[in-house]
């Protein structure tokens, strides 16, 4: 019998072990178990290395007055192009005031038949969760599972099972929310900008359970303290103690109690959006409770007017969110060259926040791409490349498909067409249904990858 030399007996068994490893991984329940945390340690040590709080965009360009370009469609991920769109210690609010008659509400008002739904089961499920919640309501017949396939099916790899495809998608955006319920069933859905507590209240007491997004600060999976955005559907109010009823779908579960000061801190960070999901039938209802709102434009320069009044008014991390905001309106209004200049202001004062360097909101760009927009049609594409740069430098693994996506229409303008493509095809593998991205290699030629089942 022939005999494995010694020298050779330890690497041998260090192999067998490796490949003992390898098979045991992939034993579906074990790597269902496991590969989270592996995820989780490769977080850690890329963060470790390059904290993602280091990661700060200094504009290179300024607009020249004129040069502002005005789309004939802006592109989004989803089928139907949309405009898209922390805590301080002393929280003000929206100030601006519309033009609506006061109606009396009731002091407090909780609405039944809420079916609460988590985000547990994949990776970063909030806004389905919530969306889910908001349908529900309504006696919709469907699932979170069907909404998460629609609007955050992310990566294009059928080696993986369903769930783990999604955790490409950092974030799922209001307009692909809004365009779902549109397209896809029976009900309809809308969003605007500049929202406030009162407008919330009025919907609640209606029987209109509101959806927002906001910042918050979580423990995030690196064990640390960090803000990130969060949708959050609300239900329900008390002026009696200040709060309302939210639904939260992370941490703090059904029926929990949040401030208005709180939510309105809070809102900021996203420009006061709410969004409204309601069977086709109140089409007219849901109108009139909007009041000037219901008008998109007046919205728009409504959200304008807030941040233009917290830009002189707020200081720290309000500020920058203010900022930010103003550009985020002017975006909306389709003025490029005023929103690239605000969100100057916005970056530019980014790197000297008076907060712990571990607290700045370095996942703004995650949630909203209007800086995108703005720089791209201002003809700033050097801003927009070295925005998507940094911006990509925040996400461990480089899966931020819009980033991807305006760093190759940045590339494309100034004859960089190769890393355009190479852009364009990357951002289509993490998400092969953002339909700005398939149209963008529709047009040079190239085929898109098909959506898997």
């Amino acid at each position: 019998m022939s005999r494995i030399p010694g020298p050779y007996r330890l690497p041998l068994s260090i192999l067998t072990l490796m490949l003992l490893v390898v098979v045991v991984f992939n034993i579906p329940f074990v790597n269902e178990k496991l590969s989270w945390r592996l995820d989780e340690l490769r977080s850690k040590i890329i963060y470790f290395f390059h904290p993602p709080a280091e990661a700060v965009f200094v504009p290179a360009q300024r607009p020249t007055p004129g040069s502002s370009l005005t789309p004939t469609a802006a592109p989004t991920k989803t089928l139907t192009p949309a405009p898209t769109s922390n805590a301080s210690a002393t929280p003000t609010g929206p100030t601006a005031t519309p033009t609506v008659t006061p109606t009396p509400l009731p002091a407090s008002v909780t609405l039944p038949g809420v079916v609460y739904i988590d985000q547990t089961g994949g990776w970063n499920l909030c806004g389905p969760s919530n969306l889910a919640m908001a349908l529900k309501f309504w006696k919709w017949n469907g699932t979170r599972d069907e909404i998460l396939h629609e609007i955050k099916p992310g990566i294009n790899d059928p080696k993986l099972q369903f769930f783990e495809r999604g955790k490409t998608d950092k974030n799922v955006m209001p307009y692909e929310m809004v365009d779902y319920v549109n397209n896809k069933t029976s009900f309809h859905a809308i969003y605007r900008y500049g929202g406030n507590p009162d407008l919330l209240k009025r919907f609640i007491a209606a029987g209109y359970p509101m959806l927002i997004e906001k910042g918050e600060y979580q423990i995030d999976v690196n064990n640390v303290m960090s803000w990130m955005g969060h949708y959050q559907f609300i239900t329900g109010y008390n002026d009696a103690d200040q709060t309302f009823l939210v639904q939260d779908t992370y941490k703090d579960g059904p029926n929990h109690k949040v401030s208005y000061a709180q939510i309105s801190n809070e809102w900021r960070a996203f420009d006061y959006i709410f969004m409204i999901v309601y069977p086709a039938e109140r089409e007219d209802a849901v109108h009139a409770l909007l009041g000037d709102w219901a008008d998109p434009q007046w919205a728009n320069q409504h959200a304008l007017d807030i941040a233009n009044q917290e830009t002189k008014s707020l200081t720290g991390l309000d500020a920058y969110f203010a900022w930010f905001n103003k550009g985020t309106s002017h975006v909306a209004l389709l003025q490029y060259f005023d929103a690239a200049s605000a969100y100057d202001q916005a970056f530019l004062l980014y790197p000297d926040l008076p907060v712990d360097k571990t607290k700045l909101p370095y996942r703004m760009m995650w949630y909203q791409t209007g800086p995108y927009k703005a720089y791209f049609y201002a003809s700033r594409y050097k801003d927009v490349i070295s925005l998507a740069n940094v911006t990509l430098a925040t996400v461990s693994d480089g899966s931020l498909e819009e980033s991807l996506f305006w760093r190759g229409m940045a590339e494309q303008a100034i004859g960089a067409g190769d890393s355009a493509v190479a852009d364009f095809k990357a951002a289509n593998h993490l998400n092969p249904k953002m339909s700005a991205v398939i149209q963008a290699l529709q047009s040079l030629g190239i085929a898109p990858e098909v959506p898997l089942k």
